[in-house]
């Protein structure tokens, strides 16, 4: 990748850390910004949190950052890591993350020129609003990482982006995986026709309507819904049950579904919406996830795909993807590293990121439908 001069300011000396978990992630993203910029040195500093026999922990940054622009990747969903507490293993929760986190931003001491948490899933996101009286714990969150003296934070198809209201001043943007999530079922399933006459698109509930109507417009696509039903008479896991999924929208028969969500938690509705999509006749059934938790385990799936409900899960690898779904038949991971090492290699050349957030003119490159645009690697 070449620059002209009036290009080439730098905010600061790149420096990427990568926190515990994310190592292989953040050397993909290394790579490509060491290929784009012709450099044999790394950009990745060494950092860490070694923890006391008690559980105990301290952030230690083995190399100076004294006027860096320092990005921080941190997947706080993580939970193939573990750390030793009195002699136990413990799995590294959310919380566990956090702190950590945190420990590296106050290890850097404020000597950074700007520091930029990446995030992909926002910590807390799903505990984003007041519902009773109860704690606003992303707010609280986000609160904390601009007082240590964050600038920027970017995460990835928040729950409700509209919790960024609780730090106004400061940086935060919510980037989906839009182009990327296209191009992996254009790959996986080249037989798949983007139109309206052989596919459709579907919110599983009310509250991803929006999520779902960008993919309807830019694929030029009809758009469903299904409503959740719930018994608000009783509360199971914080939760009110789901007791039924009612459909509103067109009739699926003989069509390609693709349904668009942010996470895959139990994945019990996702599941009760495949069926009762391939029940009314739809041809195959595709799901755009961008986080995979699968909290429950993978055996409902496996048998939910042995039974033909559903046809292929897309996720991305922004959070932790274990082995043993990587193996699975039925899913397809969706590589980010090169969109986050894009991102990264464009502010710390203090550029617009505008072009990345709204990838309209390269979703219609790919399904050629427009004309081939300027600066993409």
């Amino acid at each position: 990748m070449s620059r002209s001069d009036a290009d080439n300011q730098l905010v600061g000396q790149l420096s990427i850390i990568g926190m515990r978990g994310s190592e292989e992630f953040v050397q993909k993203v290394d790579r490509y910004i060491r290929e784009w910029r012709g450099e044999d040195k790394s950009f990745i500093t060494k950092a860490a949190c070694p923890r006391f026999g008690t559980g105990e922990a301290k952030g230690i940054i083995y190399e100076t950052v004294r006027g860096h622009d320092v990005y921080i990747f941190c997947d706080c969903f993580n939970y193939g890591v573990t750390y030793t507490m009195f002699g136990m293993d413990v799995p590294m929760s959310p919380d566990d993350h956090f702190q950590d986190l945190k420990r590296i931003i106050a290890a850097a001491g404020g000597k950074p020129r700007r520091i930029t948490v990446i995030m992909p899933m926002l910590y807390e996101g799903r505990q984003h609003r007041r519902g009773a009286r109860e704690s606003l714990d992303c707010a609280l969150a986000l609160h904390e990482l601009v007082n240590m003296g964050v600038t920027n934070i970017i995460t990835f198809d928040a729950h409700d982006a509209r919790v960024q209201n609780a730090i106004p001043l400061s940086g935060f943007e919510n980037v989906l995986p839009n182009y990327q999530m296209i191009k992996a079922l254009k790959n996986t399933v080249p037989d798949f026709c983007f139109d309206c006459k052989n596919a459709i698109i579907i919110s599983p509930d009310e509250g991803g309507i929006n999520r779902a109507m960008y993919y309807a417009s830019v694929l030029e696509m009809d758009l469903g819904m299904f409503y959740k039903r719930r018994d608000y008479s009783t509360v199971i896991n914080g939760r009110n049950p789901i007791v039924a999924h009612e459909y509103l929208g067109n009739d699926v028969a003989g069509k390609d579904v693709i349904i668009i969500d942010d996470m895959i938690s139990s994945g019990d509705s996702i599941l009760d919406i495949a069926y009762r999509l391939k029940s009314s006749g739809a041809r195959r059934v595709f799901v755009f996830v961008t986080f995979g938790l699968f909290a429950n385990g993978l055996d409902k799936f496996d048998e939910a795909y042995k039974a033909g409900k559903f046809d292929k899960i897309f996720t991305t690898n922004l959070i932790y993807v274990p082995e043993s779904l990587k193996q699975r038949e039925w899913y397809s991971m969706v590589d980010m590293s090169k969109f986050i090492a894009l991102i990264i290699d464009t502010l710390n050349y203090d550029k617009s990121i505008s072009s990345l957030l709204d990838p309209v003119d390269k979703i219609n490159k790919l399904l050629g439908r427009g004309k081939n645009i300027d600066g993409e690697k």
